[in-house]
């Protein structure tokens, strides 16, 4: 074991999610500055989850072979080289491509926990993957106020510069530590299986994360429709091809199944809150209600989401070395519900809407950090990458169509002809996120302990790979 290799893990996995929370502070910034609608500024964040979404699985595939530390070296070179095409005053599709390539970022986490858990003595193992889940939530708090106050003070190519420093502190970091691959033979890519993957992924992230496509009803169904489709072609060529992109078996064993489940469910719920809280404090003086923070203040407010969020990630493993993890991850939904209920009875406190924003991180923190545990669980070492990359897309998605919710309820509770929501808008919108972490929580507790599925199928996988042999 190679020291200092959990800290290096981490800090790789905090700069990435720090690339892809890079765009979120500065998408009105390059709408301004660059002359684009703010529908196609959205796309600076848009294009990011679906790199992420995309590319997960391949470097999930790639992380479970002998290739891990080649295909986080490129994965992480490219981040750095969206970087530079971010920071250069190129055209808007340049920064487009920049922001795609930095979605690889986000896809490394899967392979960068399946190293800690090669690498690492198993307390060490679980303590540094709980920590690199929770690292999107630190990232989150870090991106927003650092980005935001750069751009403010020197503009908006020095805050894409910014971060293209960071990815290039990443590359150096992960060139240092990262373990050498082991011989071996190389994974087969299911080349197909990722295109198809790709489609679908895009057409489901267009529905959710544009909003505009439902402005003609017909536009938005075809799209959806397009992407079940080829969703659906995906699924039956994975479950035939001798060497899937995805072990769908695998995937749809009870424990793993349920964790994503519940993934899903309360990545809806989390990002609905986050997405209120977000635009509920910077709401001007105009409409009423709100504090009008500026977006640095606003990023700001987000530092004890961080903060708790990481605090959560340390406790994480003391608490599931006592008590069952299924009621851990429980305990840390009932956090984010708490938040929701705080935000909906007293919006015009400031210390109430501030301890809002810190126990959702702590909730959110909590959650992320508890959930490798258990889609985990019974799984494989050598699928490690592969399924926590599921879970990463499965996370997007619900992260997504949460800020997609999010601004279908306040569109709803605006009344016509009026700029802002009603103020009881957003308490209506946020009382959404009690059932939705409700029903993640009963996902978790109802699941049986039992992970006899999940051997059996490694069982029959093995059989399979010794008779084609």
């Amino acid at each position: 074991m190679k020291r200092g290799l959990s800290s290096a893990l981490v800090t790789v996995a905090l700069l990435g999610a720090v690339m892809g929370g890079v765009g979120a502070p500065l998408i009105t910034s390059v709408s301004l500055e660059l002359g684009v609608a703010l529908d196609g500024a959205q796309w600076t964040l848009t294009i990011t989850l679906f790199a992420g979404a995309i590319f997960a699985p391949v470097l999930g595939r790639l992380g479970a072979g002998p290739r891990r530390r080649t295909s986080l070296m490129v994965a992480l070179a490219l981040v750095a080289f969206g970087g530079l095409l971010t920071t250069i005053p190129l055209p808007f599709w340049a920064l487009l491509a920049g922001r795609a390539f930095q979605g690889l970022g986000v896809a490394a986490v899967a392979p960068l926990m399946s190293v800690a858990r090669d690498h690492l003595p198993a307390e060490r193992a679980r303590s540094t993957i709980a920590t690199i889940a929770v690292a999107g939530t630190v990232g989150l708090g870090v991106s927003y106020p650092l980005m935001g106050l750069v751009n403010q003070l020197v503009g908006l190519r020095a805050a894409y510069g910014v971060g293209f420093l960071l990815s290039v502190t990443a590359v150096l970091i992960a060139w240092r530590a990262i373990p050498n691959d082991t011989p071996g033979s190389a994974p087969r890519i299911d080349i197909p299986g990722a295109v198809l993957l790709g489609l679908g992924m895009f057409g489901v992230l267009l529905v959710v994360a544009q909003p505009s496509v439902w402005d003609l009803v017909w536009v938005g169904s075809s799209i959806l429709a397009f992407a079940v489709a080829v969703l659906g072609a995906w699924t039956w060529l994975e479950l035939r091809t001798p060497s899937p992109l995805v072990d769908l078996r695998l995937l749809a064993t009870g424990g793993v199944l349920r964790a994503n489940a519940a993934m899903f469910a309360a990545g809806i719920g989390v990002y609905l809150l986050f997405s209120l809280l977000t635009r509920f404090v910077q709401a001007p003086a105009e409409a009423g209600y709100g504090f009008g923070f500026s977006g640095v203040l606003a990023g700001a407010a987000l530092i004890p989401f961080s903060v708790f969020g990481f605090v959560a990630g340390r406790l994480t493993p003391w608490l599931t070395a006592r008590m069952s993890t299924r009621w851990v991850f429980a305990i840390y939904a009932g956090f984010v519900m708490v938040a929701a209920g705080l935000f909906a009875i007293a919006p015009d406190s400031i210390a109430a809407m501030l301890t809002s924003i810190t126990v959702l991180g702590f909730g959110v923190g909590g959650l992320t950090a508890v959930m490798p545990t258990l889609v985990l669980n019974g799984v494989p070492q050598t699928e490690t990458s592969s399924v926590l990359s599921i879970n990463q897309i499965v996370r997007m998605i619900g992260f997504s169509i949460g800020s997609a919710l999010a601004g279908l309820l306040l569109a709803t509770a605006t009344p016509s002809g009026a700029l802002f929501p009603d103020k009881h808008g957003y308490a209506a919108a946020a009382i959404y996120v009690v059932p939705l972490l409700g029903l993640a929580a009963v996902i978790i507790l109802l699941s049986p302990r039992a992970t006899a599925l999940a051997r059996k199928v490694n069982r029959s996988r093995g059989r399979g790979i010794r008779q084609s042999h």
